[in-house]
């Protein structure tokens, strides 16, 4: 498992290779579709308010790419962002023998 953020040089190199893409930078539309391993499974889990507009991470578009991708609009709520978080730290401690 690999965790990035925007300030991460060439991040999409990192997301390109990714199975599961879970965006979260609050950064409308920051995830393009060459950003996207085909047939990646891409939660959206990151929007910001313009206005009165929610605007995703994830643009439209990476639906042609991805095999699975969850609603753009209203991401997947703040207590399944938390939840894939917390399984994502349990599976690696799990993995490295800590937990």
């Amino acid at each position: 498992m690999t965790v990035v953020h925007t300030g991460v040089a060439d991040w999409p190199r990192y997301t390109r290779r990714a199975e599961i893409l879970v965006a979260a930078a609050g950064v409308p539309g920051i995830v393009r579709p060459e950003h996207v391993r085909p047939g990646a499974v891409v939660v959206g889990g990151g929007v910001r308010y313009e206005g009165r507009r929610l605007l995703p991470d994830v643009d439209e578009s990476c639906a042609e790419v991805a095999g699975a991708i969850t609603p753009r609009v209203g991401g997947v709520g703040p207590t399944t962002v938390a939840m894939l978080f917390r399984n994502a730290v349990d599976a690696a401690r799990r993995q490295s023998g800590l937990g």
